[in-house]
């Protein structure tokens, strides 16, 4: 099936100031317009995949957002709105009083034909994952999914709409998802709820949920999955690789635990006698890395590819991707890189950590000692390492809960002390990635609660072991 691409471009813009407006029509490439940045005292902006354009050299005013505001739906718990019957998105900046300063307007396409890249996946009936950035297209792919299953394979599907962003603004549900039910949620928090009022009051064969992002909803989905529901969702997150690092959304793929072999058992696998394991059967059986809107990274095998990236090695996968043709080609990773390799093209990468917590003059100075290269980020987004320690992780305040949506690998310090500090960039600077992989991942899972594997005299949670 060739791919069509539907947006209804000119109701977004109609919400736009004349001055905003006019300047987007007049690009060549405006059907590409990814999204329109209005900030109070700054510069209008719009953003398209390869470039960021100023569209008037007047600065958005106050009457400028609350015109936008006016022409639009309400804002929710997530300070997102939308448009009556289209899938565009209106996000809100707010100041400490609570009034809008900033609006970030996003258009939402209806892509018709790239499911065919899975389709064999979801008609398996299996729980499918698919993980990505944001921005790259996991909502779009959702919301074909949702069609497909309604209407092609007559399945009873329900769509769980947090941010009304699958199936559109309003009441009723946009075309995009055919004869697949809409289930609105309130507010955010609620989410997990309404995930499993879908299973016991509406008898569904497939849920459709977007953004697990929450440990309830993460075990709400092991919930639907247990009952015999087939789970479709997307999670933020690049790879398989940082689902297993992520505390909150492990599970989601078994989860992971640290485990002491005894001697022998380790002689025999040629390991040390700490190891990572999974600790249950993924509630997914097969993940999807989005690499952009026409190509995806497939694990079929979730199990086993979870396993293996416990033990050190890659996994084996297959890309697809759908040609101009609309033809869905296949590959399979055969020869996958090695870390080794991996580390050779960026050799000289230098870490960008997002403090919350942690004494910054004292990592500088740990990482200038050791002669470590690193960058504090000052904008979450921009982070590579979100960097805490054990008593605000265990508060998770909003900044931990954003990391962990965005994909942000989370290290925890036990103390905010130099000696933590160094062990950790000591962990997060190996020399030998081969043979120190699954051992840094380890102080990185057990660090997150207070246990290194290395140190027999603690237990997890950092409780001395009574003798």
């Amino acid at each position: 099936m060739r791919r069509v691409v539907t947006d209804d471009l000119d109701a977004l813009l109609d919400i736009l100031p004349l001055y905003i407006r006019e300047p987007l029509y007049q690009q060549p490439d405006h059907s590409e317009l990814l999204e329109v940045i209005l900030d109070l005292g700054r510069l209008p902006e719009a953003r398209f995949p390869h470039r960021e354009l100023v569209l008037n050299s007047k600065e958005v005013n106050q009457s400028d957002i609350d015109y936008v505001v006016s022409r639009i739906g309400e804002f929710s718990g997530d300070n997102r709105a939308g448009i009556n019957h289209t899938l565009h998105r209106i996000s809100a900046i707010r100041n400490r009083n609570g009034y809008i300063i900033g609006l970030t307007c996003r258009v939402g396409r209806a892509v018709f034909g790239t499911v065919g890249m899975i389709q064999d996946l979801i008609e398996s009936g299996k729980n499918v994952l698919l993980l990505g950035r944001p921005g790259i297209g996991k909502t779009t792919m959702l919301r074909e999914v949702a069609r497909v299953l309604a209407d092609d394979f007559k399945k009873r599907v329900i769509v769980i709409d947090t941010s009304n962003e699958i199936a559109g603004d309003g009441d009723i549900p946009h075309p995009a998802i055919g004869h697949a039910r809409r289930m609105q949620v309130a507010a955010p928090a609620e989410q997990h709820a309404v995930m499993i009022e879908a299973v016991e009051n509406h008898m569904p064969e497939v849920i459709i949920i977007d953004e697990i992002g929450t440990e309830l909803e993460a075990q709400a989905a092991r919930t639907i999955a247990e009952r015999g529901v087939q789970l479709v969702g997307t999670a933020h997150g690049n790879t398989l690789e940082n689902l297993i690092m992520n505390p909150t959304l492990s599970d989601l793929i078994g989860g992971v635990q640290t485990v002491t072999l005894g001697d022998e058992e380790a002689r025999r696998r040629h390991t040390q006698k700490s190891v990572l394991e999974r600790k249950a059967p993924p509630t997914f059986a097969m993940v999807v890395e989005i690499v952009d809107y026409y190509k995806v990274t497939v694990h079929s095998d979730v199990t086993e590819a979870v396993d293996v990236l416990l033990h050190g090695q890659p996994p084996k996968a297959e890309v697809r991707w759908m040609n101009e043709d609309g033809e869905v080609k296949r590959e399979a990773i055969t020869s996958p890189l090695t870390w080794e390799s991996k580390e050779e093209k960026q050799p000289e990468k230098t870490l960008r950590f997002y403090l919350f917590g942690a004494n910054r003059s004292r990592l500088e100075q740990i990482a200038k000692e050791g002669r470590k290269q690193l960058k504090i980020a000052a904008d979450l987004n921009q982070a590579d390492i979100f960097l805490t320690t054990r008593s605000d992780y265990r508060r998770k305040p909003q900044k931990i809960r954003d990391a962990e949506a965005l994909g942000i690998p989370i290290y925890v310090l036990k103390s905010n002390n130099a000696a933590q500090m160094k062990q950790c960039l000591d962990v997060l600077y190996p020399r030998d990635t081969q043979s120190t992989y699954v051992h840094n991942l380890q102080r990185i899972v057990a660090g997150r609660r207070g246990f290194n594997p290395s140190n027999r005299s603690m237990e997890p949670g950092g409780k001395r072991k009574s003798r």
